[in-house]
């Protein structure tokens, strides 16, 4: 099975909903992580290295994926705490941004460029928890 490993540098962004804004007599929608996105997908690009040409997994292919999002851990952290998270342990992160929509932005950033639909996406895991250097760490695989 090829794939892809890449760790993406940087506080993990979750997907964000739609905004709704009226103009006159009609509501038009608008994205405001526009920028957010292709900061990220330009992280990750520098990420893989020299696969300049990174091929995009035909459609009807089944994906795998696999997501750990390491979170800053935050100046408030009790001393003690920090230190085992300094030590390795994992200690897991339970507040907000929500681990689905970080997997949800992750997703939408890859569409078009890792695979041709995030529907591809089969199945995989993924989890969130405080760590020293926040980054995104993703594996990419499928069959051949």
């Amino acid at each position: 099975m090829p794939e892809i490993n890449v760790i993406v540098p940087g506080t993990p962004i979750a997907k964000k909903r739609p905004r709704f804004a009226r103009r006159g007599k009609f509501v038009t929608t608008y994205n405001e992580q526009e920028t957010e996105e292709g900061k990220w997908l330009t992280l990750f690009m520098a990420s893989l290295g020299n696969k300049d040409s990174l091929p995009i997994i035909q459609k009807g292919t089944p994906v795998f994926l696999t997501c750990k999002f390491i979170m800053p851990v935050p100046s408030s952290t009790p001393k003690r705490q920090a230190r085992e998270i300094e030590a390795g342990k994992h200690v897991y992160h339970t507040k907000k941004p929500d681990c689905d929509n970080c997997l949800k932005f992750v997703k939408d950033c890859l569409n078009n460029v890792v695979w041709a639909d995030d529907s591809q996406v089969a199945g995989g895991s993924y989890e969130k928890y405080y760590g020293t250097e926040a980054r995104t760490e993703i594996r990419i695989f499928w069959e051949d």
